[in-house]
């Protein structure tokens, strides 16, 4: 396969025209007609000379993968599958979430995750593979809807901080004059909370971060969550307790209710302790049951006890709509589908 142009920044591609002895700007050329122009083939870079364009066909392709499903929900939620390069066998997903004035782009970071969280339908596939800045922003370029996104969360298949080089090579094309040139607070990178690598985040990004919590007592967490052993999450609120999050960038935490592990009012209780006077919000989500796995979604009246509990202690919290449960929108669920067919 030829190599991808996608995912390079202004530098490497500026290597790639040194060596066909192109005018230094024809890099900055290329990554307008990637990035911003929105091009799917080499040859459509009309101000390249046809010769130029020709050499660089032979080796390089504009690269990107077309999805080879495409589901869509009564809620006009939509699921893709795409393959990747790292030859997994079930691919991997990214969901487009409208509302209202919103339309947001959930991106998947690696093919499988190695974290094993038992609730997880994507923990189940395993790890097959990290998936490279191109196949992580060729998932943006390659939905119906790539001119009306309005906003992108890295909260798809995998872990993002497990593959921190590549995550932040497709943040850098996202948020740099020479990419789509976004803001970063249009996105959001959710993690469980891999430590050695937040402060990385932290320093050479300015997206907004989303930890999955899911429970406050270190000992319950890592029932569910094995990364907890590694990385308990008493450990992640003191690593995030360094930085200020007044201005505009976002904390949030994310909450699965389970019912009666995690929904009760000591749960709310610790959850308050712990995030004390932090600058935060909570999002509580419903859970979405998977085959094979014993816990339930917590009752509509344990949820919003929790929510009222929260809120009237001063601790921001919403409940996060459930949305294409028709098509399978948990990650990893059409996938697994698809691997089983």
């Amino acid at each position: 396969m030829k190599e991808w142009l996608l995912g390079k920044n202004p530098g490497e591609l500026r290597q790639i025209t040194d060596s066909y002895g192109l005018p230094s700007f024809t890099a900055g050329q290329i990554a307008r007609w990637i990035y911003q122009n929105k091009v799917r083939d080499i040859g459509e870079m009309t101000n390249l000379p046809k010769a130029a364009r020709e050499k660089l066909s032979e080796n390089y392709q504009v690269g990107g993968w077309s999805p080879v499903d495409v589901q869509e929900s009564a809620d006009g939620t939509k699921k893709y599958l795409f393959p990747t390069a790292a030859g997994s066998h079930t691919g991997i997903e990214a969901v487009m979430i409208p509302e209202q004035d919103r339309a947001t782009l959930c991106l998947s970071s690696q093919a499988g995750c190695r974290l094993g969280c038992a609730f997880c339908m994507t923990a189940r596939m395993g790890f097959q593979g990290q998936l490279s800045a191109g196949e992580i922003v060729g998932q943006f370029l390659n939905v119906q809807e790539t001119g009306q996104l309005t906003n992108v969360v890295y909260m798809g298949m995998g872990e993002p901080l497990d593959n921190w080089k590549e995550v932040l090579r497709s943040l850098e094309i996202f948020t740099s004059s020479w990419g789509f040139a976004w803001s970063p607070r249009r996105i959001t990178v959710s993690t469980s909370g891999i430590l050695p690598v937040l402060d990385s985040f932290m320093e050479k990004t300015q997206a907004h971060l989303a930890v999955s919590l899911h429970n406050p007592f270190d000992a319950e967490r890592e029932q569910l969550m094995p990364v907890q052993k590694a990385y308990p999450v008493s450990k992640i609120i003191r690593k995030l307790r360094e930085y200020n999050f007044s201005g505009q960038r976002r904390l949030s935490f994310e909450y699965i209710l389970f019912d009666g592990w995690n929904d009760t009012q000591r749960h709310a209780a610790a959850l308050l302790q712990l995030l004390r006077g932090m600058d935060c919000r909570v999002n509580l989500i419903r859970f979405h049951p998977i085959p094979g796995f014993s816990m339930q979604p917590s009752k509509e009246t344990a949820v919003n006890v929790f929510l009222a509990r929260l809120n009237k202690a001063g601790l921001v919290t919403t409940v996060r709509a459930s949305r294409g449960q028709d098509i399978l929108a948990a990650c990893g669920m059409l996938s697994v589908k698809k691997k089983e067919e």
